[in-house]
């Protein structure tokens, strides 16, 4: 990340909460909290002219919640990564946030240290859910259908690299790993995406545990 400061805009409706993280992120400079909103369509209403990094979004808001913020940014094609701040621990509720195509699900009740953890992995492009949640979530997913013919269609290499990728790996580690070039990577990947029908990294990786390919516990 090098000296690169991370901006974030605050979703809730609760002030003293929104003024609270904000304190919490900016303590060490690192993140720059640049936009605030109070509820869903205040937030679509304002994110488009200050285009943050990260969109720290909270599920219970008047007029428009979260869920139907993550549906909106969606149809808009909006690039912005979204971690979802809730007290919400209901596996509904995570489940629903990652299929639409949430970054990230963490709980109010988190330490200062995991929130920047979270927002951290989000931005280097990795899928971040609080760990209390992953036995439930892995519970939830594997009793899905498995998704055979999306796996037969993979290759031995490609199912290496789809591991990698969900275990948080990025590009050159795989690279060095697999002793093939960064380049070789970028394009399993995208082969990759096709074949299971995901569009990033966070919904591939919960295709990896919804098909058991890899093991959080």
């Amino acid at each position: 990340m090098g000296s690169k400061v991370i901006k974030v805009m605050i979703v809730d409706d609760h002030i003293m909460m929104r003024e609270g993280i904000k304190k919490l992120l900016e303590f060490d400079k690192s993140i720059e909290v640049i936009e605030q909103a109070s509820d869903g369509l205040e937030c679509l209403e304002k994110i488009e002219g200050v285009k943050p990094d990260i969109l720290l979004l909270d599920i219970d808001m008047p007029q428009m919640n979260g869920i139907e913020v993550l549906e909106k940014l969606k149809e808009q094609n909006n690039p912005v990564k979204v971690l979802v701040l809730t007290v919400h621990s209901e596996i509904e509720y995570l489940v629903k946030a990652i299929d639409i195509g949430a970054s990230g699900y963490i709980l109010k009740d988190s330490g200062s240290a995991e929130l920047k953890n979270a927002i951290q992995c989000i931005m280097e492009n990795n899928p971040y859910i609080q760990p209390s949640l992953i036995p439930a979530l892995k519970s939830r997913l594997v009793v899905r259908d498995i998704d055979k013919e999306k796996l037969e269609a993979l290759t031995k290499r490609e199912m290496e690299i789809l591991t990698q990728v969900a275990s948080g790996m990025f590009n050159k580690e795989i690279a060095n790993n697999l002793d093939i070039s960064e380049r070789t990577v970028k394009n399993h990947i995208s082969n990759i995406f096709k074949k299971i029908d995901v569009s990033d990294r966070t919904q591939a990786a919960v295709f990896a545990i919804r098909n058991n390919l890899i093991n959080l516990y």
